[in-house]
């Protein structure tokens, strides 16, 4: 560090990214930062995609979603106010207002720099009876806890959407006997991250296993009785429940510093490629900003835990001089549902029409092993490609097998503007027990290329 002084540094939210930014923080300028941290919670670092395992017995032990706390990040030297919340940010004097929330009382606090890793919330829809009680949230430890211990008394259980959270649920409670039902606008499961190449054999998976898949509805009103839900009434029709999980999306939490700072019309905070806002003394990352979505060359909000770690450990390298760039974001990401393992990244073919995107796609079937071994598997690959340059934009892989690393090498792929004749001829290795001497990445981009005229 070649800044002599101690500076202060404040930290408003300690999630992923919050995380991240102290750990490396403290690594490299030890004593010469001093970091005050502020968390209207009691924990940190919770792991909310673990919810779902929790809730189906894989994960026994909820605590074990943490891997960090207050104690360790103090043990670094980070001074950790927990149950503090911020309730004004100063952005012209530098100082933070703060709320104790265990004592009531207000104080301020200065600072030098400012980094914002105040995350997101789960969407309450405003829907009449959505305040009665056994309606639920799924995203911190305490809404871990809740959702097991009330879903004991409860015998039908009601999911709205049926995005990545709302299906893993769904496995979970009908692995727990219960009677589940998942609802969702859209008019396929999961239509934000996969094709309907993909989605029709994931709702036929889920039906065969007794899951109740509603799609094409949307919910209109929560009924209930003695102040309990009772019913979930869609525009299209009623069903009968005992509990509600809302898996609708998430919306940062930044309202503190809105007008103050650059945001999306959502809230999400603009970050430049170094992590600064438009404020260059603040610093924001992880789900309460926009991600800079390399597919398409826009800011989009694409709350995960793994752009939040690689930007709360960024913004600690460019603390006090431009470092390390931020490559921007594939949206890459992954889910089990029952027996098959999926992984997507970029665009899908759907949402690249969607932004005016001209692309084509290649979707092809390929067993994972040469046939001759014992066992094998079908490999279903979709790859989106660009049909002006036939640059790489999207990519989703599905199998039995777990071949999900791909998804990997399709957002390297896309991060570095591969084509889809670059892909074709990549060099990967053969060897019977895990793959073929053309690999099916390899085979679905020659498959694509006898559409293309080079």
């Amino acid at each position: 560090m070649q800044n002599t002084n101690k500076v202060k540094v404040a930290v408003i939210g300690c999630t992923h990214a919050g995380t991240a930014f102290i750990t490396t923080a403290k690594k490299l300028y030890g004593e010469n930062v001093d970091i005050s941290v502020f968390e209207r919670n009691d924990t940190v670092s919770f792991l909310s995609c673990g919810i779902a395992l929790h809730v189906g017995g894989v994960v026994k032990d909820p605590m074990k979603l943490f891997y960090s706390s207050p104690k360790t990040l103090a043990e670094l030297g980070a001074d950790m106010k927990m149950r503090h919340e911020v309730v004004d940010v100063d952005l012209s004097e530098k100082y933070l207002l703060v709320k104790n929330l265990e004592t009531g009382e207000t104080f301020k606090e200065s600072f030098d720099k400012l980094v914002v890793t105040s995350g997101s919330w789960p969407i309450i829809p405003n829907i009449p009876g959505v305040e009665l009680e056994g309606i639920k949230l799924s995203k911190n430890f305490y809404h871990a806890k809740d959702i097991v211990n009330y879903s004991k008394n409860a015998k039908k259980i009601t999911i709205v959407g049926a995005g990545y959270i709302g299906v893993e649920l769904a496995e979970a409670f009908k692995e727990n006997g219960k009677e589940v039902t998942i609802i969702d606008i859209a008019d396929r499961i999961l239509a934000k991250y996969l094709d309907s190449e993909f989605t029709q054999i994931l709702e036929k998976e889920m039906k065969e296993h007794g899951i109740n898949v509603v799609t094409g509805e949307k919910v209109t009103a929560f009924e209930g009785e003695n102040g309990k839900v009772k019913r979930v009434i869609t525009d299209k029709g009623t069903y009968e429940t005992d509990m509600v999980i809302l898996a609708v999306g998430f919306r940062p939490n930044t309202d503190l510093l809105k007008g103050k700072i650059d945001m999306l019309p959502n809230g999400a905070i603009i970050v430049d490629r170094y992590l600064h806002t438009s404020n260059p003394d603040v610093f924001a990352a992880g789900d309460s900003t926009a991600v800079w979505f390399n597919p398409s060359g826009t800011y989009e909000y694409i709350p995960l835990a793994t752009n939040a770690v690689r930007m709360g450990t960024i913004i600690s390298y460019n603390l006090f001089e431009n470092k390390i760039e931020y490559k921007g974001t594939q949206g890459t990401s992954g889910v089990k549902v029952y027996s098959y393992n999926v992984a997507a990244t970029g665009l899908t073919e759907n949402w690249a029409k969607e932004k005016g995107i001209a692309v084509k796609s290649i979707f092809t079937i390929e067993n994972n092993r040469p046939e001759f071994m014992p066992e094998y598997e079908p490999v279903y690959i979709k790859i989106v490609y660009r049909t002006d340059n036939g640059q790489i934009v999207g990519g989703q892989i599905m199998s039995r097998a777990d071949v999900t690393e791909s998804a990997n090498t399709l957002s390297l792929a896309i991060q570095n503007k591969m084509t889809i004749t670059d892909l074709a001829f990549s060099d990967f290795f053969f060897q019977p027990y895990f793959n073929k001497p053309w690999n099916f990445l390899n085979t679905a981009a020659l498959k694509a290329l006898e559409s293309l005229k080079i």
